[in-house]
């Protein structure tokens, strides 16, 4: 169970987002940069992108085969990519997470809009969707500005690790809202997923008044974590509703709406806030290009492993993050995790691990 899907749907930007065989293509937080980028006119084929698919000219036997291991290296760089936008949105210093996030909407309203109007799918929607859309916009933009929230106000590794909770929601939702099935193995990844997080928020009724390797005040940490948590939340909702529209709406549709309604919402926060002003640091301005850049990169490369490998493999090799968000904690913010931290990290890996290895298996049948 991992933060995003199959060949076709994946959310992330953020770490976390569900990558499980049974989720739906199109059903990732923010690919709009990934479909965007790579994808295909009606005549061409999904999987091989040439004008005229293999798949329906050429016998099967002269099938050309994807490199062996090819899928998990562009998994590698998804995460990579993701943790790198990660470092970058806490490397900026004068720029409010919203803001960030209302950047980022326009830069992928730019990408969709083309594809918009080359598709002629419209801007609107079939009417009996769009109570759906809608809800998939918000709840998409609101997730985006809690994560970005989350890594400016905790260290970098704490969030990450608790983003990696969304497929516990995930399953939760889609066992109430889409009747599917929630077996004692999905109640018992929940319990570890509850367990790390736990170890990471480190409550004072639990653990004393002990806040070793912190970064900010409790209080300002326990904000952070409730956005991580937030934004697990969000995403998992996020992706219950795209699973519920199915293929039934154009996916560069559910992005022009999550765009969309993402700049409306971020630009009425930041007015209510006062916080909305250019950066003054020329670096800062650097940061938000390749904070778009790299999160286009991220949606890019999990697309394409999607495309050639099983959401299973993608979805063990996309906890990467977590590595690497140990890495650039320490580098970059001298700033060693704690075994706390490493504790939660464990429980949640393994959590989205099992997961993804019990799915694989079952489909492998």
């Amino acid at each position: 169970m991992l933060p995003q899907d199959s060949a076709g749907a994946v959310e992330l930007e953020e770490p976390g987002l569900p990558l499980t065989d049974d989720a739906p293509p199109g059903a990732s937080e923010e690919p709009a940069a990934a479909e965007a980028a790579g994808a295909p006119d009606s005549g061409r084929c999904w999987l091989c992108l040439s004008s005229r698919c293999c798949s329906r000219t050429e016998p099967e036997a002269k099938k050309k085969a994807p490199c062996p291991g090819l899928g998990l290296f562009y998994a590698l760089l998804s995460a990579f990519c993701f943790s790198v936008s990660s470092l970058l949105v806490k490397k900026v210093q004068d720029v409010h997470a919203v803001e960030i996030s209302a950047f980022r909407c326009v830069l992928q309203m730019l990408i969709v809009l083309p594809c918009l109007i080359y598709r002629k799918t419209g801007f609107i929607g079939p009417k009996s969707h769009r109570i759906f859309l809608i809800l998939r916009g918000v709840l998409g933009s609101t997730s985006m500005m809690l994560i970005y929230y989350a890594f400016q106000t905790m260290a970098l590794a704490d969030a990450t690790v608790i983003t990696f909770s969304s497929p516990v929601f995930t399953s939760i939702f889609a066992w109430i809202c889409l009747k599917e099935k929630y077996s004692p193995w999905d109640a018992l990844f929940t319990m570890f997923t509850i367990s790390g997080v736990t170890l990471i928020v480190r409550p004072p009724f639990l653990f004393g008044s002990n806040t070793s390797g912190i970064e900010e005040s409790y209080s300002v940490h326990l904000k952070g974590t409730f956005a991580a948590i937030g934004h697990a939340v969000f995403a998992a909702s996020t992706l219950v509703i795209l699973r519920k529209m199915g293929k039934s709406v154009d996916y560069f549709l559910t992005i022009w709406y999550y765009v969309v309604l993402g700049l409306v919402e971020t630009v009425i926060i930041l007015f209510i806030l006062g916080e909305w002003s250019l950066p003054y640091c020329g670096l800062d301005r650097l940061f938000l290009i390749f904070i778009a850049l790299f999160g286009l990169g991220a949606q890019i490369f999990i697309t394409k492993a999607l495309q050639i490998e099983k959401a299973g493999p993608v979805a063990i090799m996309k906890t990467m993050d977590v590595v690497f968000a140990f890495i650039f904690q320490i580098i970059f913010f001298n700033n060693v995790p704690t075994w706390w931290t490493v504790g939660g990290a464990v429980c949640v890996v393994a959590s989205n691990v099992g997961a993804a290895v019990r799915k694989w298996y079952q489909s492998s049948k």
